[in-house]
């Protein structure tokens, strides 16, 4: 049995750069029409150029009325859309007893209200079709937060809540709603490329399958969210972290070998 997603309509937040541009790119190479929002015209440009979207649109996911305008742009052109991939998130840290307010305001409008606003442009047309797929970017933090890192660690932790609410909201049109967790998968945003050999070694022993994870590991689990082989998992949030502190100290088999 083959994945087959040839002609769907495949909406990619944050699609310029890091995780969203393989995830824009692996559906892109599956036969889907994809269109990738992101703040970065450059960026755009260049998914255009590569070329790894049918559409790209400058969106801004916590202005509302901009996303809305970018969904109706996709009504427009396509009739239809068959998936939304929520992959836009950023990060900041620091102690709680210290921390800025308005970095938690921003943390939350992009993580949290960014993915709400994605979600009702998406619904309505999602529920013409009696058909949809609904895939949110959580996080392991989500599961296991991180100090200095509780603004993101809540963020995603209320994705997790908000996607099992659409996924029971939403069942009746044959629309499905999952988040997905990655845990250590370097990029510009976490700084585990950048760890010395004594502080990769330390972290890597925190995973079951002892390597950093890779962009095309989330992409694929959102190619079998987006698929019909998906149909009956709904609200359900699934890790992708390579079996992060699945015992307490997983690095203990590596040991032994």
């Amino acid at each position: 049995m083959q994945i087959d997603l040839s002609g769907r309509v495949v909406l990619v937040t944050g699609a310029g750069r890091g995780i969203g541009r393989t995830i824009a790119r692996t559906f892109h190479h599956e036969g889907a029409r994809v269109v990738a929002l992101d703040l970065d015209p450059a960026a755009l440009e260049d998914l255009r150029e590569e070329p790894l979207a049918d559409l790209a649109l400058a969106c801004d996911i916590t202005d509302a009325e901009q996303v809305r305008e970018a969904v109706a742009t996709v009504e427009q052109r396509y009739g239809r859309l068959d998936v939304l991939v929520n992959n836009a998130g950023i990060n900041a840290e620091g102690p709680l007893e210290s921390f800025d307010p308005a970095l938690w305001d921003q943390v939350f409008a992009v993580n949290v209200r960014g993915v709400l606003n994605t979600c009702q442009a998406v619904i309505p047309l999602m529920k013409s079709q009696k058909a949809g797929r609904i895939i949110n970017a959580a996080s392991f933090a989500a599961i296991i937060p991180s100090v200095d890192a509780a603004a993101y660690g809540a963020s995603k932790a209320a994705v997790v809540q908000l996607t099992r609410v659409l996924a029971s909201e939403l069942g009746a049109w044959g629309i499905t709603a999952n988040a997905y967790a990655p845990g250590m998968i370097p990029t510009a945003m976490n700084g585990f490329a950048a760890l010395d050999e004594t502080g990769a070694s330390t972290k890597l022993d925190q995973l079951s399958v002892r390597r950093w994870g890779e962009p095309q590991d989330v992409a694929n689990l959102c190619l079998f969210l987006a698929s019909d082989l998906s149909d009956y998992i709904t609200g359900a949030l699934l890790d992708v972290s390579g079996g992060k502190f699945a015992t307490q100290d997983p690095g203990a088999a590596f040991r032994a070998l």
